[in-house]
């Protein structure tokens, strides 16, 4: 059965697995000291004008948020973040996990603002029973967030400014990070991220490649020891190679950002045909996830014939559902669910 489930169903593009077989008996030293690494390391900053950044490599969206927020947080600090955000629905308490508790805002389309960082910041320490709270150290935002939608160049530059301002990070979490950046609609590109944030990722796993994100740095962020940090998570990779090797490819002529337009591209043939058919739009996504109202009747009907995820409940009659594409999308898949509907 056709899925739309997730945008990691498939494997990896043909290229990093031809990459990855070509070079499969060349021997290379491990933990990131490998060639494929430094020459993966070189190409991201070239692409983001960082020279001077730090560029680790992980295997997944969830352990790499835990352990980028463990590393960069005091014992007794916390990360604000959406009350829908990743690390605080779908990553079974792993922040928790760490010892750092996750301190929610009110997310409108999946967006919270730097009013509202400034605020809760400043409410904090105007309680004379601070001490006894949590401290924020770090601001966690998505790009493009969980519901697909995207942070305006204003919007990103007024968190990047307010988390100056309290001299504490701005961290993306950029697990689809291609899908924004080459939307319609977004009006900054990789470098604009690099600028204003302290701490990025750039996800792998979802665009391209069997596994692998590229977290980076500014200068002033960097923990100290972080391989060791990693290590401690149990997510030191002895053969990083494995990463490297990915995302040196994906950071060959472009290729990183042309598959990512593929799926925005197929996401758009779905949005359109659902909206013709009378569907409606929970949220107005310009990425590669769209989302639709859907009675449960029709939900029972369709799941018949293709997969895809129920995100939540709306009310008693109607589920908000969820369509994913990716860089591997079919056209022809697409063609069958318009049809079903």
């Amino acid at each position: 059965m056709i899925s739309f489930e997730n945008d990691y169903l498939e494997g990896a593009h043909e290229k990093v697995l031809e990459k990855i077989v070509e070079t499969n008996y060349i021997q290379e030293p491990g933990y990131g000291n490998d060639s494929f690494s430094k020459e993966a390391i070189a190409k991201i900053k070239e692409v983001i004008d960082q020279p001077d950044a730090s560029v680790y490599f992980l295997s997944g969206g969830t352990q790499t948020n835990q352990v980028v927020i463990d590393a960069v947080l005091k014992k007794y600090e916390g990360v604000i973040g959406a009350d829908t955000s990743h690390i605080n629905v779908h990553e079974a308490g792993a922040i928790e996990f760490s010892g750092h508790k996750v301190l929610t805002l009110p997310s409108k389309k999946g967006k919270i603002t730097a009013a509202q960082v400034q605020k809760y910041i400043n409410d904090l320490y105007e309680d004379s029973n601070y001490t006894h709270m949590v401290t924020p150290g770090m601001v966690y935002i998505t790009y493009p967030t969980e519901y697909g939608t995207l942070y305006t160049k204003s919007e990103l530059e007024a968190l990047s400014r307010i988390c100056k301002s309290f001299n504490i990070p701005l961290y993306i979490d950029g697990a689809r990070l291609g899908y924004g950046l080459v939307s319609a609609d977004a009006d900054i590109d990789i470098k604009d991220i690099a600028r204003l944030a302290d701490i990025f990722y750039i996800g792998g796993t979802k665009i391209g490649a069997l596994c692998g994100e590229a977290i980076v740095f500014s200068h002033q962020y960097k923990p100290q020891h972080f391989n060791t940090v990693i290590k401690q998570h149990g997510a030191l990779l002895a053969k990083s190679r494995l990463v490297g090797v990915q995302f040196s490819t994906l950071f060959t002529n472009n290729l990183y950002f042309d598959i990512s337009i593929h799926a925005v591209k197929m996401a758009m043939k779905i949005k359109k045909a659902f909206v013709n058919k009378g569907y409606q739009l929970y949220i107005d996504s310009p990425t590669n996830q769209q989302f639709f109202l859907i009675d449960n009747h029709t939900i029972t009907e369709l799941s018949k014939k293709v997969k895809f995820t129920c995100w939540e409940k709306y009310d008693e009659e109607h589920k908000i559902v969820r369509f994913a594409t990716s860089w591997a999308t079919r056209e022809k898949d697409i063609d069958f669910l318009i049809e079903q509907i």
